[in-house]
């Protein structure tokens, strides 16, 4: 088995700090520091839509590839980046065999997605991305809700580097789910849906080798892997401030498939339908500071594009 009853039973005495999380989450939505929150669509064509995703492309591509090689994009392809700055503390992980073959691949994976991209709409230069040891500690920091000491680091080991990564191919993976229905061409439909694919077969094996190690406490921390899935997942809840489209590798019941398990390898809704995301709920999770228009997080000047950048002009 791949978790115990022990950790079952674990589970569902924190079955009741999940219905007062969501509790919190709706009252946030209703009623947030900073009046109410966007959550419905925005107006933008299909170029400015797809051309927003290239700033989470190029932030997979760079964390990957540096993950397990050691050097990123502008070693494989570097017109892709248009003359934007290299990433802030980008450096190779130290993964077993297993982890780093897939992390590669991912990597690679990524390089074509911006290939794709750029071929059918055209580029925009990549964005200054924090990728520093010490821009993910003040994330586990602030998922876990206190200081971890020693910080956490995501280039340690595999474990972290998985759970680091657990927080970044899923929030890519519900803005394309978000961006599909409001293309107008076939051919933008088309190439979304071929991307959001791969992006959610990445997230897949992320969260399934993490299941496996459910469990497991992360070392030196007194905090299981489920448990920091479910601290990321609900932190990117609160950031985005539009109700629970995130959730851990284990739930309690009310949130399983059909309610009937409390494993939750594949994050969805009610009808095992996938979330969505707008743009704004995007750039609120990975500025991490829950407001499109002020940047930080992954991206300390902001994300590139129409988009993004119409943002940080009506700060």
């Amino acid at each position: 088995m791949l978790h115990s009853c022990k950790y079952r039973d674990h589970v569902k005495m924190a079955s009741a700090f999940f219905f007062i999380s969501f509790f919190f989450l709706i009252t946030l939505k209703l009623s947030p520091v900073n009046g109410a929150p966007n959550c419905g669509p925005i107006v933008a064509d299909d170029t400015d839509r797809i051309q927003f995703a290239l700033n989470l492309e190029f932030l997979e591509a760079e964390f990957f590839l540096n993950g397990a090689l050691g050097h990123g994009l502008d070693s494989i392809e570097p017109s892709f980046a248009q003359g934007g700055p290299p990433p802030i503390g980008a450096t190779k992980a130290n993964l077993d065999p297993l982890v780093r073959q897939i992390i590669e691949e991912f990597g690679y994976q990524e390089v074509g997605h911006l290939r794709a991209i750029i071929t059918r709409v055209g580029g925009i230069p990549r964005p200054l991305l924090d990728l520093s040891p010490q821009n993910f500690a003040k994330i586990f920091d602030e998922a876990a809700g206190f200081k971890l000491s020693p910080p956490f680091d995501p280039y340690l080991n595999s474990l972290n580097y998985l759970l680091a990564t657990y927080v970044i191919p899923y929030v890519g993976l519900v803005g394309y789910v978000g961006t599909i229905p409001n293309l107008s061409k076939k051919s933008s439909q088309s190439l979304v849906a071929s991307l959001l694919g791969v992006e959610a077969g990445q997230d897949a094996v992320i969260r399934t080798l993490l299941y496996e190690r459910a469990e497991e406490k992360v070392l030196p921390y007194d905090i299981t892997v489920a448990q920091f899935t479910d601290y990321i997942s609900r932190l990117r809840n609160n950031l985005a401030m539009c109700g629970i489209k995130d959730e851990g590798i284990i739930v309690p019941l009310y949130l399983g498939a059909e309610n009937r398990t409390d494993s939750n390898i594949l994050s969805a809704n009610t009808d095992s339908l996938s979330y969505a995301r707008t743009p704004p709920e995007i750039l609120r999770i990975v500025y991490g500071t829950g407001n499109e228009r002020v940047p930080g997080g992954f991206y300390p000047h902001g994300g590139g594009g129409n988009i993004a950048r119409s943002f940080l002009k009506k700060a």
